[in-house]
C-alpha cells in the first residue's frame, strides 16, 4: 500500500490484481476508485484531491443519481437563465430521476442510460425531447467527471435517437395577408405585423423597448429577450446568440403600424394615469407591464386565427412565415439569416430547405433571361 498523510488518500493493489485508491470524505464515508493500472487510479485520486482543495463537492460510492442530480442543479442554477434552469429542473424531475434516480452515480452504466432513452421513446417522447434529456444528463455527468466522482461520462457511450427536423408550418402569402387584414385595429396589430414582416421571436417582441425603436430611421435594434416576469416586472436577458443581437430595417407597412401603436399607447398611458408601470415596453398590457406569453398565444393569437379563418398554428410559425415569404421573393438566404438573427446561415438553410427548389428555379429563369 502507498502510504500518504491523513486526508490524502491511499492506493493499494487488491487480491484480484486490480488497483484501488480511496479517499476519506466528510461524515466518515469513503470514496474508492478502481482500475487495472496504478496510474489510472492515481490520476483519479489526484483529480478528487484537487477538487476538494478547490472546494468542490465530493461524492461517495453510495450517492444516488437522484441525490447527485439534485445537488448538481443547485450548483448550475446561478449560471443559467431562469427559463433554461426551469427546463433543466423539469427534465431532471420528470424524466431523469424517475428513470435513473435510484441508481448509484458511481455504478451508472451506458446500458442503463440507453434503456432510459428507449423507455422514453416507448412512452411517446419525441426524439427531440429525448435529445434534450440526453443533453442535460451529459452536462451533469461531465461535471461529475471534473469533480472526480466518476471516471468517464457514460452517456457518451449511449446512442441518442436522431432528432426530427424542425417542424415548419408557415402561412402562405394569401394567408398572411388575411391574418394582417384581420389584425387591423387590434390593440396588438403592430406586434403581428412586426412578427410576419420581420420574423422577430416572441421573447424579442416582449422585450422590445421604445429606446430600441428608431421610427425616423425605420429600424429596430434587437438587444434583449424577455426571460421572465417577476411580480409584473420584466427580467431581460441577452438575446439567444451573438447574431441575435441585430438591427432590423422596417418595411413601410410595419413602420406605419408602429407609429399608430405609439399614439394609441400614449392614450392608454393617460387613461391609466398613476397605475401605469413605465418599463418603456413597446408591447405591454393596459398597465404597461409585460405581455403574458400564454395569454397572447391562447387568447389574442388563437382568436385572431379563428377570425381570419385560419388553422391553428404556433406563434413561432409567424417567424417561419417571414422567412419563407422573403426567400420565395428571391431575398438572399444570407440576408434572411441576418434578419432572423440565426447564429449561422446553415441553420437557415437547414430549416427552410423546402423553399430551395423554388429558388433554384428562379435562378434558372434568371439565367435564361440573361442569355436569351
Amino acid at each position: 500500500m502507498s502510504r500518504r498523510a491523513n486526508g490524502e488518500g491511499s492506493i493499494y493493489k487488491r487480491a484480484g490484481g486490480r488497483w484501488c485508491a480511496t479517499l476519506s470524505l466528510e461524515g466518515g464515508n469513503r470514496k474508492s476508485f478502481y482500475g487495472k493500472r496504478r496510474e489510472d487510479v492515481a490520476q483519479r485520486l489526484a483529480a478528487a484531491l484537487k477538487s476538494r482543495q478547490d472546494g468542490l463537492p465530493q461524492t461517495s460510492e453510495r450517492q444516488t443519481m437522484k441525490s447527485y442530480l439534485t445537488s448538481w442543479l443547485e450548483t448550475v442554477k446561478a449560471t443559467l437563465r431562469p427559463e433554461a434552469y426551469r427546463r433543466y429542473e423539469e427534465i431532471v424531475r420528470i424524466h431523469l430521476i424517475p428513470q435513473l434516480g435510484s441508481t448509484s452515480l458511481a455504478r451508472l452504466g451506458p446500458q442503463q442510460v440507453q434503456r432510459a432513452y428507449a423507455r422514453g421513446i416507448e412512452k411517446g417522447l419525441s426524439p427531440t425531447t429525448v435529445g434534450m434529456i440526453h443533453g442535460v444528463l451529459h452536462k451533469a455527468l461531465d461535471q461529475a467527471v471534473r469533480w472526480g466522482a466518476v471516471a468517464r461520462n457514460v452517456s457518451d457511450l449511449a446512442n441518442v435517437p436522431a432528432r426530427a427536423e424542425p417542424r415548419v408550418n408557415p402561412l402562405s402569402e394569401a394567408e398572411a395577408n388575411r391574418l394582417l387584414v384581420e389584425a387591423r385595429g387590434d390593440r396588438l396589430e403592430a406586434l403581428y405585423v412586426l412578427a410576419v414582416t420581420c420574423g422577430l421571436r416572441l421573447g424579442e417582441l416582449q422585450a422590445l423597448r421604445w429606446r430600441d425603436v428608431d421610427l425616423h430611421g425605420a429600424k429596430v435594434h434587437i438587444v434583449a429577450t424577455l426571460q421572465s416576469s417577476v411580480g409584473g416586472k420584466p427580467v431581460f436577458a441577452e438575446p439567444k446568440s451573438a447574431k441575435s443581437r441585430r438591427e432590423v430595417q422596417l418595411p413601410a407597412l410595419t413602420l406605419r403600424a408602429l407609429q399608430r401603436h405609439r399614439l394609441a399607447q400614449i392614450e392608454e398611458r393617460l387613461l391609466a394615469s398613476n397605475e401605469w408601470d413605465d418599463y418603456d415596453l413597446v408591447f405591454c398590457n393596459v398597465r404597461g407591464r409585460p405581455l403574458d406569453a400564454n395569454n397572447l398565444r391562447q387568447r389574442s393569437f388563437a382568436g385572431l386565427l379563428q377570425a381570419a379563418g385560419l388553422a391553428k398554428m404556433r406563434f413561432h410559425d409567424l417567424r417561419h412565415t417571414a422567412a419563407t415569404l422573403l426567400m420565395a421573393q428571391g431575398v438572399p438566404v444570407k440576408i434572411v439569416s441576418e434578419m432572423l438573427g440565426h447564429a449561422d446561415v446553415s441553420i437557415t438553410l437547414r430549416t427552410y430547405s423546402h423553399v430551395m427548389p423554388g429558388m433554384q428555379q428562379q435562378a434558372v429563369d434568371a439565367m435564361d433571361r440573361l442569355f436569351a
